[in-house]
C-alpha cells in the first residue's frame, strides 16, 4: 500500500485500518510511502508499520504484488519512486474520495460523495467480513476527524457518523484521539502560528486571505513543516473570509500552495489548474512558480471564480 506525497491522517489511517483487515483475512500487507510519518501522526502507529521509501529507492515485499493507492489517485503525487512501485505491480488499484483530475490513468475507485478514505476502507472492511482492532480502529478515526475538520465539513453525513461509532465499538477512544491530534502541538507551532498570522493578506473586498511561511519562520519558530498544516483554516473563522490562502516553503526551499473554501468557490478546478487537485472547499497543488508569481496567479484565479459565483455564472 502507498499513498500521496505528505501523508496527512486520512491518507496514513486508511491504509493502516484496511492493512489490518487484509491481514485478519491472510493476506501479507506492505505499507510504503514516499516520506516518513509526520511527528504529530505517531500516535496512529504504534507498531510503526508505516515505512518511507529512501530518495528515489523502491525494495518490493515480493514480486508481482498487488498495489493499492489510498487517497490519491494521481500517480504523479506518489512521489519519486513512483514509476518504481507502479511498474512493478501485476495489479494497481486506487482508492480516493477526491474530485478526479482530467488526464489520471489509474483504475480504482472514487467517491466524491464520501467525507474520507478511511470512511471509504472501514466500508469495504464490512464487505469483506474482517475484523477492526483497536489500534486500526484508532488511525480511521483519527483519519475521518482530520478529512471533516471534527466532523464538521461539507461532506459530513449520517453515512460518515455511522462509520464513526462502528470504529469507537472497534476501540477508538474519541477524546484521546482529539488530544493527539490538537492538543499537542509544540511551543514552535504555536510562534509558527503566530508568524505566519502576521503574513496574512486580504484580498478580493475582503473574501479572501492569503497566508505566507517561508523556511525562515520554521527556523526561527523553531518548527516543523508540518506543524503549518492547520493554519490555512484559521482565517476562515471570520464570517467574511469565504476562501483561504496558504502558500508555504519547505526545508529544501519548495512551495505548495493550499486552498480552503466555504463552498461558493470549488477550489479543486483552481488547485486541478496548476497540476494539483482535492475537494470542492480543500485542496492544494505544489507551485511550478516563485511566490510573488504564484500568489499573483491564485489570487487572480480565486477572484475570477468569486465574481462568477456572485452572478451565478
Amino acid at each position: 500500500m502507498t499513498t500521496h506525497e505528505g501523508p496527512d491522517a486520512d491518507g496514513i489511517g486508511s491504509e493502516l485500518v484496511l492493512a489490518a483487515a487484509l491481514e485478519s483475512l491472510g493476506k501479507r500487507v506492505r505499507i510504503l510511502n514516499s516520506e516518513a510519518l509526520a511527528e504529530r501522526y505517531a500516535f496512529m502507529d504504534p507498531k510503526k508499520r508505516v515505512q518511507a521509501r529512501k530518495d528515489g529507492e523502491f525494495a518490493p515485499y515480493t514480486d508481482g504484488y498487488v498495489l493499492a493507492v489510498m487517497d490519491t489517485s494521481d500517480e504523479t503525487n506518489l512521489g519519486s519512486a513512483a514509476g518504481q512501485i507502479l511498474g512493478g505491480a501485476k495489479e494497481v488499484f486506487f482508492l480516493d474520495h477526491h474530485e478526479q483530475a482530467p488526464g489520471n490513468r489509474l483504475d480504482g475507485y472514487a467517491d466524491t460523495t464520501a467525507s474520507s478514505t478511511s470512511e471509504l476502507a472501514l466500508e469495504i472492511i464490512g464487505r469483506l467480513g474482517a475484523r477492526l482492532d483497536p489500534i486500526s480502529a484508532r488511525a480511521a478515526y483519527a483519519g475521518i476527524v482530520f478529512d471533516t475538520g471534527s466532523f464538521i465539513y461539507p461532506k459530513t453525513t449520517a453515512r460518515t457518523f455511522r462509520a464513526a461509532v462502528a470504529l469507537v465499538e472497534a476501540g477508538a477512544v474519541p477524546n484521546e484521539i482529539y488530544k493527539a491530534m490538537y492538543e499537542s502541538a509544540s511551543v514552535g507551532a504555536l510562534l509558527l502560528q503566530q508568524r505566519v498570522l502576521s503574513s496574512m493578506e486580504l484580498a478580493g473586498d475582503g473574501r479572501v486571505a492569503i497566508q505566507t511561511m517561508l523556511k525562515a519562520d520554521l527556523e526561527a519558530a523553531g518548527a516543523n513543516y508540518d506543524d503549518a498544516e492547520p493554519l490555512i483554516n484559521i482565517p476562515l473563522h471570520s464570517k467574511n473570509i469565504e476562501v483561504s490562502i496558504l502558500i508555504k516553503e519547505n526545508a529544501e526551499g519548495r512551495l505548495r500552495c493550499s486552498l480552503r473554501s466555504k463552498g461558493e468557490v470549488n477550489v479543486s478546478t483552481i488547485a486541478q489548474s496548476f497540476g494539483g487537485g482535492g475537494h470542492r472547499t480543500a485542496a492544494g497543488f505544489k507551485c511550478p512558480q516563485g511566490l510573488a508569481e504564484t500568489k499573483s496567479e491564485v489570487l487572480q484565479k480565486v477572484s475570477a471564480a468569486l465574481r462568477a459565483a456572485d452572478t451565478g455564472a
